[in-house]
């Protein structure tokens, strides 16, 4: 009888030789230095004041011929969240959203990309879409009380779509974002890591003001329930948020505790992190508890944070991703047109992934991650990690 073959993809299989997984760090290492340096070079280029001798990994020389070519500048630019009235929005002076994927709220709704002004309020957060799995999510550090305002907004405002290809129809449904996941405790060392914007009494109510200098509504924001999932590690919390004499909202708060910062979960942790992903997946899926379930979009964006809002965030997103690709987690079902248009994912100006590495789907996942946002996927043990989840999971589902 001839051997059964195994689900494990040769692909990653090759990527647990110490050699492979080597060439990976340095390839995404080299592309991460490429766009922090464009990144440097946009700053400079829209603040004269701003010094770029605090930042070793860019001579300045490599600056200054930057600063006379526009594609990469312009492509990585991160100008409107350093410019200096918002640099107090940023909870890590160094991590700010490109322009270009940045998440904007505006008087239409919950926006991408473009440039600063008085009707396009900041967050410090980024539209990225999965690259295997095609899921589209928001990508944000942990409010600050600053911000905690503005974050709210983002789940009252509906999502504004890029235009529909022509001959095709856009969805009447409503996309706004209901689930907020949580990678990070409050706090961490000692350290506040996030803001708390939501009460942990039920059916207590906060009243969360705007930010300094914006005349939008108080909002009331209240707990109406909260409860502890065993199996997934996970605190849930369902919140509504008020506008002052307006209509109410419903969003869900899914808090994983067992991640620690700058580090991965520990083995034993390892398989609730599993069942955290399907059952954030799930709970996005569950309109039981909205109101207007009839007229909303399905399957919406998920917003989730770590404290900055990207190593826990992108390595999660990461491996959702792939556990999407690979049947752990059923495909998006959003009646949004993201995937198309000016939102699609284009080519990176760096160009491709060296050879050796255009099968490797967690490389390809990273960087396309970092295209989005900065830093996605922090460090090496949570690019290692990823590796370690996707096999796991395959080798389960092969011995039952």
């Amino acid at each position: 009888m001839a051997a059964q073959s195994s689900s494990i993809p040769e692909w990653l299989k090759h990527a647990n030789s110490p050699p492979h997984f080597l060439a990976v760090i340095r390839a995404l290492s080299e592309r991460e230095r490429t766009r922090a340096i464009a990144r440097i070079a946009s700053r400079q280029r829209s603040d004269s004041g701003y010094k770029s001798q605090h930042h070793p990994c860019a001579p300045a020389h490599i600056l200054s011929s930057l600063l006379h070519k526009t594609d990469n500048v312009e492509h990585y630019s991160v100008s409107v969240g350093s410019s200096r009235d918002l640099q107090e929005r940023n909870r890590y002076v160094d991590i700010m959203p490109y322009d270009r994927t940045r998440v904007v709220i505006s008087s239409r709704g919950v926006e991408r990309g473009g440039s600063s002004g008085p009707d396009r309020r900041y967050l410090n957060a980024n539209w990225v879409r999965e690259l295997a799995g095609g899921k589209w999510w928001i990508a944000s550090q942990a409010p600050l009380p600053n911000t905690a305002h503005a974050f709210l907004s983002v789940l009252l405002a509906p999502i504004v779509p890029p235009p529909a290809p022509r001959g095709k129809a856009q969805t009447a449904k409503t996309s706004r974002v209901r689930t907020v996941v949580q990678l990070t405790q409050n706090i961490e060392g000692g350290m506040r890591k996030a803001h708390v914007y939501f009460p942990d009494v039920e059916g207590e109510q906060w009243v969360v003001p705007p930010e300094e200098g914006h005349a939008a509504s108080l909002l009331k924001v209240t707990l109406q329930r909260s409860s502890y999932v065993d199996d997934a590690k996970c605190v849930v919390s369902r919140v509504s948020v008020e506008p002052l004499g307006g209509q109410s909202v419903i969003f869900q708060h899914l808090l994983y505790a067992s991640w620690p910062d700058h580090g991965v979960p520990t083995d034993e942790d390892r398989a609730s992190l599993l069942r955290f992903a399907r059952f954030v997946d799930e709970t996005n899926r569950d309109l039981s508890v909205q109101p207007d379930r009839d007229e909303l979009d399905p399957d919406p964006p998920i917003i989730v944070n770590c404290s900055a809002g990207i190593g826990r965030t992108g390595s999660f997103i990461a491996l959702s991703s792939l556990l999407r690709k690979y049947g752990f987690l059923p495909p998006p079902a959003s009646s949004l047109l993201l995937d198309e248009g000016e939102w699609n994912l284009r080519p990176s100006p760096l160009g491709p992934l060296p050879e050796e590495l255009r099968e490797d789907l967690v490389a390809q996942e990273i960087d396309m991650l970092r295209e989005q946002r900065t830093g996605m996927v922090q460090k090496e043990g949570q690019v290692a990690f990823i590796y370690e989840m996707l096999t796991t999971a395959l080798e389960e589902r092969e011995a039952t």
